[in-house]
């Protein structure tokens, strides 16, 4: 059999092969699947948007809000197994594998937002993100801020100190964690479905309720409050990781571009998150209510006791609240 190749051809052909070769590499480049609980509208969407923009030339995120990949708290496990490279985990989801984790759950831990980055990129944080690394398989890439959780009350009473505190019937989600944080600031823990909290303010079955400002707001739960204290004694975050895999698999100059990129991506949720928290202290005095900071320092000793005085600091490194609080 005769083929018919003319030098022509092998030309063109060679011309195609070299045209089509950037279109592989392109393909080539990895999909990073994302799973986080929160939705579209929320800021860590548009930090997430932030994100895939700065990596562009080194990987694709594809994501999935509203937990329509994975459901809240299987995200973890999801990682571990392969069947997802990134995600937005919660400290709780972590210390249900790695107990020492969780004193990052505990209240008053953290003063604020910046002191919370700032244990994150302390030694002691780096010993944190380590464990997580060596046990689970995770690169954690920072912490994503999502407010401080408040107190608001249906009563006139002037709270200052965790004293004042006392037979106030504060609901908490269920779960024993929750109950004893409520006990940590000197409240009655009293476990309400979410749905029903609004209700159960309006008719007086419980005293108060403690969230985020964002969430008194979508719930309207200020309709039915007379005053919020700021007692700030849980600062909300999850985790942006990535699994090892997907980071092992990156150059060392694409790995620094990408921690590069999830830091200003981070910086930009946890300012917007600061100033919506800011912004909305004005509103609702503006709607009548009282807002005012009591005593923290007498909340945050007496939280940190309780925690230390408990079974669940057990499994805490020795010393590690006060290296925290040195920070």
């Amino acid at each position: 059999m005769r083929f018919g190749f003319t030098r022509r051809a092998v030309v063109l052909g060679g011309l195609l092969l070299a045209a089509a070769m950037p279109v592989a590499a392109q393909e080539s480049k990895p999909v990073l699947r994302f799973s986080a609980v929160f939705t579209e509208q929320d800021i860590r969407a548009e930090m997430m948007s932030r994100l895939s923009e700065g990596i562009a030339e080194i990987a694709t995120i594809e994501p999935y809000f509203g937990g329509n990949l994975f459901k809240q708290g299987t995200e973890l496990v999801a990682l571990q197994r392969g069947n997802l490279e990134m995600g937005n985990i919660a400290p709780q989801d972590i210390s249900n594998q790695i107990p020492a984790w969780s004193v990052l759950t505990s209240a008053y831990l953290f003063r604020d937002a910046d002191h919370l980055r700032t244990f994150f990129d302390s030694d002691v944080g780096a010993e944190f993100k380590q464990m997580a690394e060596d046990q689970l398989g995770i690169r954690i890439l920072g912490p994503t801020y999502f407010g401080a959780r408040q107190v608001g009350l249906i009563t006139d009473k002037k709270i200052n100190t965790p004293a004042d505190m006392a037979g106030v019937k504060l609901r908490m989600p269920g779960g024993d964690a929750w109950q004893f944080l409520g006990t940590s600031i000197g409240a009655n823990p009293t476990p309400m479905a979410y749905a029903e909290v609004y209700t159960g303010l309006q008719t007086g079955a419980i005293d108060g309720q403690d969230n985020p400002l964002p969430n008194v707001e979508n719930m309207k739960f200020y309709e039915v409050m007379k005053q919020i204290v700021l007692t700030s004694h849980l600062v909300g975050f999850d985790l942006l990781v990535i699994s090892k895999a997907s980071w092992d698999a990156m150059t060392p100059e694409q790995q620094a571009a990408f921690d590069a990129a999830a830091k200003d991506a981070i910086d930009f949720s946890q300012k917007e998150h600061l100033a919506r928290e800011a912004e909305l202290v004005e509103r609702f005095k503006t709607a009548g209510l009282d807002v005012y900071e009591p005593d923290l320092e007498a909340f945050r000793t007496f939280a940190q006791q309780k925690y230390l005085e408990s079974d669940l600091a057990k499994d805490w490194p020795e010393g590690v609240v006060d290296r925290i609080n040195a920070l």
